[in-house]
């Protein structure tokens, strides 16, 4: 998330809060609310934040699965899909469940 902390008093204590994809500060006893920050979104629409625990996520299946060989079998099944479709110029491949 972006921010910008402007100007900040010594000693004071801020409360920051979210409103959708903005985030504000106001100091506490304050109902002035000053924005500090967005979320940022990616190509998709999606908060960079999801993108960034969706490659942990992939991260974690790739060290789980060197363990698992049942998770290992799958995953060398959506690679090699993965492949097949990114080959092909159409996207004309098929997927059958087994």
């Amino acid at each position: 998330m972006g921010t910008s902390m402007g100007n900040l008093k010594p000693g004071a204590k801020y409360i920051y809060e979210r409103d959708g994809d903005t985030v504000f500060r106001r100091e506490v006893g304050s109902l002035d609310r000053e924005v500090v920050g967005y979320d940022h979104r990616t190509g998709d629409g999606r908060p960079l934040r999801d993108h960034l625990m969706e490659d942990a996520m992939w991260g974690e299946i790739r060290r789980m699965a060197k363990s698992n060989p049942s998770l290992q079998s799958e995953l060398e099944r959506v690679i090699m899909l993965y492949h097949l479709l990114k080959e092909e110029k159409n996207n004309s491949v098929k997927w059958h469940p087994v």
